[in-house]
């Protein structure tokens, strides 16, 4: 048996009065995904149970089979497994987001799509000034501070401890994408370590003003990084093997290190596709041509496409139905076409997490999948879109419980 799941990041939505009162995934035209439905079942499934924040990092677990209420300890070290950045016992990874905030208000949580040139640049600029060893009042020293570059304006700061470290569960740090135009004062980090946490976001300010990689993008008429943003902050988490689990060997595809790191931390294989951006210009034909590759030598391939959550982010709904009509042209309809190929096989299509339009924010709540293949009778239902689901008797409260359904 062949599997394949394709991941529609944030694609699940709100009705939109600009679509005459359908969602993107509604106003799609998405033949690919609707013929899916027609072969097999429309469901639904909740993959952020609270109250854990409704995010990839918690979603993907979730969706890959794994009860995030037990196994989750933050977003960061997820993302190291993928930038190969390695997490010994007390260690602490934190996100380190370049982000540009203006009059006191999250203005653009990526820095206007910044480059990892120009992020490098800047993340190697924090290291030479905050980097290196944190010491208490008296002179102790308590640990390490070490900055990462990874892609644009995704970054992480690793905590190396020698000491008990400062953070707890019970430190709390808000997500700049779910900030948008919103005062950043009453969302800067609390709790246990949340003063060396505010220290370093504030002593970035100074450091990125000047810097030539900043002042370079202003005279170009790009938008600078003013500052960095810390949060996302845990432990090396543990996990099973996925193969252990379900006997199947599973492959990676993604652009976006979180959801690479939750894919080689089960144990499935990374497969890179150098023109994939994980923004709304990626090579979605690439990824297919990767896909089908890989099912060559995988029981399952995973494809994700960051697309759809960036442009809810951005507010563009006219962005968001495009990028669903890429995913189904390009990479659902040649997994539909390829898959029988290789013999049984199963497709599943479903976005991690809802980001509504209107917030520019992710959400609770539960999110429209469709599975289709060898063993999967129809439903009848001949779309597959968020109203479908809702009226599907297929649905899952607890969303880990899905892979089962869609396996076995």
């Amino acid at each position: 048996m062949k599997y394949v799941i394709v991941i529609p990041d944030g694609c699940a939505d709100e009705p939109q009065d600009s679509l005459g009162g359908k969602t993107p995934l509604q106003a799609a035209r998405t033949p690919a995904m609707d013929r899916a439905a027609q072969m097999g079942q429309v469901g639904a499934s909740n993959n952020v149970p609270q109250p854990l924040t409704p995010a990839s990092d918690v979603a993907t677990l979730s969706l890959f089979g794994y009860d995030p209420l037990e196994v989750y300890t933050g977003r960061a070290p997820l993302e190291t497994v993928a930038m190969g950045i390695q997490l010994k016992p007390g260690d602490w990874a934190i996100r380190c987001n370049l982000v540009h905030v203006a009059d006191g208000l999250m203005k653009d949580f990526t820095a206007g799509h910044i480059s990892s040139e120009d992020g490098k640049a800047l993340i190697h600029a924090l290291e030479a000034s905050l980097g290196g060893e944190v010491k208490s009042e008296t002179g102790e020293i308590m640990g390490r501070l070490e900055f990462f570059p990874g892609v644009s304006y995704r970054n992480i700061l690793v905590y190396r401890a020698n000491r008990p470290v400062p953070f707890t569960k019970e430190t709390r740090t808000q997500p700049p994408h779910d900030i948008p135009d919103q005062p950043v004062l009453g969302h800067l980090p609390t709790g246990p370590g949340n003063v060396l946490l505010r220290n370093l976001m504030e002593k970035s300010k100074p450091i990125f003003h000047c810097h030539p990689a900043n002042q370079a993008r202003i005279s170009q008429g790009k938008t600078p990084a003013t500052q960095c943003w810390l949060w996302g902050q845990g432990s090396a988490p543990i996990l099973k093997n996925f193969k252990d689990l379900h006997s199947i060997q599973g492959a990676i595809i993604s652009a976006v290190d979180l959801v690479r790191g939750v894919g080689m931390l089960i144990g499935w294989n990374r497969i890179d596709v150098p023109t994939a951006t994980g923004y709304l210009d990626t090579d979605y034909a690439a990824k297919a041509k990767y896909m089908i590759e890989a099912l060559k030598n995988h029981d399952l391939v995973c494809v994700h496409v960051e697309a759809p959550d960036e442009a809810s982010h951005e507010g563009r709904v006219d962005a968001k139905v495009k990028s669903l009509e890429e995913i189904d042209r390009h990479i659902v309809g040649p997994a539909l076409e390829e898959l029988p190929k290789f013999g049984d096989w199963r497709i599943l299509v479903s976005p991690d997490h809802q980001t509504h339009l209107r917030t520019r924010a992710h959400s609770y709540g539960h999110v429209p999948f469709v599975m289709a293949g060898t063993g999967i009778p129809s439903f009848g239902q001949s779309t597959y879109d968020e109203a479908v689901a809702a009226a599907s008797s297929l649905s899952f409260d607890k969303g880990h419980h899905l892979i089962n359904r869609f396996l076995k």
